[in-house]
């Protein structure tokens, strides 16, 4: 079917960032990187307009002379900037979504495949191998770090130059639900790890925030808690109030041997003598060494401890 310059111009118009006029005249790898740049990062995108007849041409089988009439391209400045840049997107992009992978794999990888996809656009090509094993080689040499996406970007796409060439003639052209379907399993690769990476960060944000509340009443609350602290320890408040075992009490006017002679019984704070010495016979019988030989160190210490806080309470309040 013949395509025409208008349907073209107005995919160019509606959606010429993700490449759907590269894909209305078969330029598959050009609107592949349409969609993961954003159409060259804007530029290429307007650049299309001026080429838009020529490629409509092509596409309907008309014939483009090349350069020199050889069978190698000639240098083209534009692609080999594309290609580095390409390369060092690609590489940062590896860099941020794939933490978990290895630089040494991840960022060559990534690199060489940007500096292809460039050398692939249009009627050109390069040869694969060569361009990956220059960017792994070159990425080797900088033991993967970040700064080396540049280096590794070079050393690809000079690679790549050097080996340069036009496609086959002739060559098949896919259906293009086949076409869509590769063009989105390639798009799915490149996005789904900078998507995960994202609703990670998302998740941190998130939280930090549903904490934020907590954190502000905090931090408003703890002047009011020093005040109070400080006129506690100024005996302004007239003793404080202590709670043990769900029960409250106020601890002025009572020791801590007391209190703990108190919880050694089982007994509310100021209990009646009766119940005290009750409580010190009933327990003493339960713990009595005799009586738990087969826990004897802790039957000796509770024993003790009851012993000592009967005799704490056996007399008047003091």
């Amino acid at each position: 079917m013949a395509k025409r310059l208008l349907v073209a111009y107005g995919l160019w118009a509606l959606g010429g960032p993700l490449g759907l006029h590269h894909i209305y005249l078969g330029r598959d790898s050009h609107a592949l990187l349409w969609m993961l740049t954003l159409g060259g990062f804007g530029g290429g995108w307007l650049w299309d307009f001026w080429h838009l007849p020529s490629w409509v041409a092509t596409a309907n089988g008309a014939r483009v002379a090349r350069a020199h009439g050889g069978t190698v391209p000639a240098l083209s400045p534009l692609r080999l900037v594309g290609q580095v840049t390409v390369g060092v997107y690609f590489g940062l992009m590896a860099a941020l979504g794939l933490p978990w992978v290895p630089a040494l794999l991840a960022q060559p990888l990534a690199v060489g495949l940007g500096v292809q996809l460039v050398s692939s656009v249009g009627d050109q090509t390069s040869r694969a191998p060569n361009t990956l094993a220059a960017a792994f080689l070159t990425s080797l040499l900088f033991q993967g770090r970040v700064l080396a996406v540049l280096p590794t970007s070079l050393a690809a796409t000079i690679a790549a130059q050097r080996h340069r060439g036009y496609k086959p003639p002739g060559m098949p052209r896919p259906r293009l639900a086949a076409r869509l379907y590769h063009l989105g399993l390639a798009c799915l690769a490149f996005a789904a790890p900078l998507a995960c990476r994202g609703l990670y960060g998302a998740a941190g944000v998130l939280g930090t925030l549903m904490a934020l509340p907590r954190a502000v009443t905090e931090l408003l609350l703890t002047p009011i808690r020093a005040g109070w602290h400080l006129a506690e320890l100024l005996g302004v408040t007239g003793g404080s109030s202590v709670c043990e075992g769900g029960t409250s009490f106020q601890a002025s006017g009572w020791s801590e041997r007391q209190l703990r002679a108190y919880e050694v019984l089982g007994l509310p704070v100021g209990s009646p003598a009766e119940d005290v010495h009750r409580s010190y016979r009933d327990l003493v019988k339960v713990w009595h060494p005799d009586h738990n030989r087969h826990r004897a160190e802790e039957a000796e210490r509770r024993f003790i401890e009851l012993h000592e806080a009967h005799e704490e309470l056996a007399g008047p309040r003091r």
